[in-house]
């Protein structure tokens, strides 16, 4: 499975309009209304919240990868959002956050959440990378980015 197969330009936020961390996560949950993939959003964001007060998930680098499970979802969703002049995310460097890439998984489906979840860091990891994030002009260009970045590495 590839970052690619479950994030897609639909669930891509050029420009964030939230202005904290709870706006962020919430704004990404909402691009799931109606989807048919997302039984109850309520529970969605929930498990993501409940994870949230674990540990913040602002990893530093100007990137958070908010993430939950729960089987409020029939397979594993994606969003990411980006926030230009960054959002206060209680980050663990305790920098603003410009890149928000949420990850919603199944109870059932650990193994590829956790895969998923480390392809995510070790992707935001690159200062290349998020460059090219920010620069990005639309969401089919973010959308690009990560087509063109998951090329460096194995299917998982």
């Amino acid at each position: 499975m590839k970052v690619t197969e479950i994030l897609t330009k639909e669930f891509i936020i050029c420009e964030l309009s939230s202005s904290d961390k709870e706006e962020a996560i919430s704004e990404l949950i909402e691009l799931f209304n109606n989807d048919p993939r997302v039984l109850n959003l309520d529970k969605v964001k929930e498990a993501v919240f409940e994870r949230e007060k674990i540990m913040s998930t602002g990893v530093g680098k100007g990137f958070a990868i908010p993430h939950g499970k729960t089987d409020a979802v029939t397979e594993i969703i994606a969003a990411f959002g980006r926030k230009s002049d960054g959002i206060d995310y209680d980050a663990l460097d305790g920098n603003p956050v410009n890149l928000v890439f949420l990850l919603v998984g199944k109870e059932t489906t650990i193994s590829a959440h956790i895969k998923l979840l480390s392809r995510i860091s070790r992707m935001m990891n690159k200062d290349d990378f998020r460059q090219r994030l920010l620069s990005a002009g639309t969401s089919e260009e973010i959308f690009n980015v990560f087509l063109e970045e998951e090329k460096n590495y194995q299917e998982i």
